[in-house]
């Protein structure tokens, strides 16, 4: 990998591209531990663009991992509408009581403390010790995965691939450079037709011009969202979240296209997962 000279005019050159460059995302203006925390969950399975717009909303809601934690399970879930993948509110709900219980209030700063809370993995952590702790560690998605990769000329080892991406990181703007490296892999570096004629760091790039465009490979049609168990989940969840709070509801027998039994399973599977409750009569509200 870079080091040196090359190393220094390799990161000049990605922040002096990213600069004018960078979406007018309102997550990348904050450094703020808790707000960062928060949309890096968000973003987990989830479109920056559309993390962007809900991500406001939440923390008007919940500004504090305190007022997060005692919030109850129903208000988290319907704030937490239009996001899909509802499990990530309920285990921000407990990242937020575990930075209660465990750290007073203030989001830890080491990554083996932010990667011990509920919901939050190896990729999470690090952004967040980058973006607001100013940690020199890089975070890394499918998109700077496909970068390093790349400049490296090579398919490197989940450990070896974490020690090339730390070592490229600028370490003085380290929140700077973890969403240029991630917009880059994002709008240039692209997966099928990256864009080595326009990429600001192709002079260091092992592989620039020679990424071979991957042969269409005849696609199987994908069963319609609407048959799938997902769907199903989420329509149940969305029926409760109508409800007033603690009211609670009888399913009808079919959704969609899909049957009681669907209906029955996705039920015990959201009550296992603590998504709703389920009374004797067998009707079923979103958790008090």
């Amino acid at each position: 990998m870079l080091r040196g000279p090359r190393l220094q005019r390799f990161r000049a050159a990605l922040l002096q591209w990213y600069g004018p460059r960078a979406r007018p995302l309102r997550i990348r203006k904050t450094r703020d531990p808790w707000a960062i925390l928060v949309s890096e969950v968000m973003a987990q399975q989830t479109q920056i663009t559309r993390v962007d717009e809900a991500w406001i909303g939440f923390m008007e809601h919940y500004p504090t991992p305190a007022s997060l934690a005692e919030a109850s399970t129903a208000e988290v879930l319907r704030a937490w509408a239009g996001l899909g993948y509802n499990r990530r509110a309920l285990n921000l709900q407990r990242a937020a009581a575990a930075v209660e219980a465990r750290h007073g209030g203030s989001v830890p700063e080491s990554i083996e403390e932010l990667e011990a809370l509920p919901g939050v993995g190896p990729y999470t952590a690090r952004a967040v010790a980058a973006i607001a702790f100013g940690r020199p560690v890089a975070a890394i998605d499918t998109n700077v995965r496909r970068v390093i990769t790349r400049v490296a000329g090579e398919d490197l080892r989940p450990g070896p691939l974490q020690t090339a991406a730390d070592a490229l990181v600028e370490p003085g703007d380290p929140a700077t450079w973890t969403h240029a490296s991630m917009e880059l892999g994002a709008t240039v570096c692209t997966s099928r037709a990256p864009r080595c004629d326009v990429c600001p760091v192709a002079s260091w790039c092992a592989s620039a011009g020679s990424v071979a465009t991957p042969a269409r490979r005849r696609r199987v049609a994908a069963p319609a969202f609407e048959t799938t168990t997902r769907w199903l989940r989420g329509r149940i969840i969305e029926r409760l979240r109508e409800l007033d709070d603690g009211a609670w509801e009888m399913l009808p027998t079919s959704i969609g296209g899909h049957d009681a039994g669907d209906i029955e399973a996705a039920v015990e599977a959201l009550q296992s997962e603590g998504l709703l409750e389920r009374g004797p009569d067998g009707a079923v509200r979103l958790p008090s």
